[in-house]
């Protein structure tokens, strides 16, 4: 699976790390896990790190379905969700558009594409200046 996830409950932020082809079905499968995480929580801020993604899937049709799945488990929050997106790359700042688009309309969320880790980690109000930085599970 070319994506995984990790809480940092202390900051609030859930990282979200990509690679390779990102798949709406592996996508969802993760999703999926995350929110039954005992460390879940709606109002979470979600640092989205594109950087090494080849490729992904277009279909905005199942894009869609996903975001509604993704709007039902994050809506209880009582303020919006923070998606910021990290896409360094052509390939990643064409997918972090497309999936900021499919948000479109929805006050529950605020997304963000950034170029940078800095301004990643500026805009969640962190004080760490790169992603090697956060307490990672090392292990």
């Amino acid at each position: 699976m070319p994506l995984k996830y990790e809480i940092f409950p202390g900051l609030g932020v859930v990282y979200v790390k990509y690679w390779g082809v990102a798949t709406v079905h592996d996508t969802a499968e993760v999703f999926g896990r995350f929110t039954q995480d005992p460390l879940f929580r709606p109002d979470l801020k979600h640092l989205v790190d594109l950087e090494d993604i080849v490729e992904y899937e277009r279909s905005f049709p199942d894009l869609m379905k996903l975001q509604a799945m993704k709007a039902s488990a994050l809506m209880p929050a009582e303020s919006p969700s923070y998606l910021i997106y990290y896409a360094p790359n052509p390939v990643s700042l064409t997918m972090a558009r497309s999936v900021l688009k499919s948000w479109d309309g929805l006050s529950a969320v605020i997304g963000r594409v950034v170029q940078t880790e800095e301004e990643a980690l500026d805009l969640l109000g962190l004080e760490q200046r790169s992603f090697a930085d956060l307490p990672m599970n090392r292990a």
